[in-house]
């Protein structure tokens, strides 16, 4: 689980991003989660854009994505998705540690 200081921070990361999937009316499928699994090993964090005719929730959609990947949910904001999961094999992104209260 992510804190609130290490989401802030995959945020900043993930703005300049482009989303590199689409999920449109057909919604979340196999074949798909499979492919954003893969991304996200080399990538660690993405975005993924909701298209207009997608017939899911948004919310329902980005929960589908984060759980079938077993990637966190870091921001959906509008219609795009960002994801998060530590790469097992290509690790890139430092964390900020979490903060002890």
């Amino acid at each position: 689980m992510l804190t609130g200081k290490q989401k802030r921070f995959l945020r900043s990361q993930a703005h300049h991003l482009s989303p590199i999937f689409q999920v449109g009316k057909g919604g979340v499928n196999d074949a798909m989660i499979k492919q954003i699994s893969e991304a996200l090993e080399v990538r660690e964090l993405i975005k993924i854009s909701i298209l207009q005719n997608c017939e899911d929730e948004k919310q329902e959609v980005a929960e589908a994505l984060a759980k079938g990947t077993r990637a966190e949910l870091v921001q959906l904001i509008g219609l795009t998705v960002v994801l998060y999961k530590t790469s097992k094999n290509n690790k890139r992104i430092e964390l900020p540690k979490a903060s002890r209260a």
